[in-house]
């Protein structure tokens, strides 16, 4: 099986598929994160570097090593920075580190990047990091590198959310911790995940504002924002499958991923 991990080439077949084959590169932006007791806090990695080299695979491509640290968790969105093992980074440090990433793959010879997104909070400061960069390489003479960003979960069709979600679909934004990525993780790594300690619980409820600093009784004392009791291996096959599917088809018929 041809090896998509940039971090595991040699430089100069690196160095041939991006500036001979004119190989996109697919770039996993995760985070460090309390995802409950049941589980790791490595789910917004190891979900999006997944699905990652299984679509660079299908679309041929290389995944580059993944953002381990994102933007700060939310208390609406992921529990909240407060939490005890969410390790995050301020928005314009990832901004930045991005930016100068991005740039390196330019100069490598890169044209074509797809940020894939395993954390929410990262999208805002992500797309300043992208726009810094392309706006730089505008001006050092660079005018044909074009970044697509994915969000994985954007890709979950209406079938597929009411068969992993039978009951009700309470929505993205209390799925922090919850069967979406568990399920996943499920899938994925196993090892890293204990159903035993699964939380039963009902969906976070959130006033239609947010305070800083947070009120910590605003979140779960689990850290989860739903309950992951319900669950599954299978569920998370067909998440990952469906997810995969779908960007490796976006990607083949975005025109700005095409070979220049």
């Amino acid at each position: 099986m041809v090896n998509v991990m940039i971090d595991e080439l040699a430089w100069t077949e690196y160095r041939r598929r991006v500036v001979e084959e004119r190989q996109p590169v697919l770039l996993p932006l995760g985070a460090l994160e309390q995802h409950g007791p049941h589980m790791s806090m490595n789910p917004d990695v190891i979900i999006p570097t997944a699905i990652s080299e299984a679509v660079a695979r299908n679309i041929t491509a290389l995944v580059a090593p993944p953002f381990a640290y994102g933007a700060k968790s939310q208390q609406k969105s992921g529990g909240g920075n407060h939490l005890c093992g969410t390790t995050s980074l301020d928005g314009h440090t990832l901004s930045l580190a991005l930016k100068d990433v991005l740039k390196e793959f330019a100069r490598h010879g890169v044209r074509r990047v797809a940020v894939m997104n395993g954390h929410y909070e990262n999208m805002p400061f992500a797309t300043e990091g992208i726009e810094l960069a392309i706006q730089e390489l505008k001006w050092a003479g660079i005018d044909d590198f074009h970044v697509i960003v994915i969000s994985y979960w954007d890709f979950v069709t209406d079938d597929t959310i009411k068969k992993v979600f039978p009951a009700d679909f309470t929505g993205w934004d209390v799925e922090h911790g919850g069967i979406l990525e568990t399920s996943l993780m499920l899938h994925l790594k196993p090892a890293l995940v204990d159903m035993s300690l699964a939380p039963q619980q009902p969906p976070a409820k959130f006033p239609p504002y947010t305070v800083f600093p947070p009120h910590p009784e605003w979140t779960p004392p689990s850290g989860c924002l739903s309950s992951p009791a319900a669950a599954t291996a299978e569920k998370g096959k067909l998440l990952f499958d469906v997810t995969v599917s779908g960007i490796s088809v976006a990607l083949r018929n975005e025109p700005y991923f095409q070979p220049g």
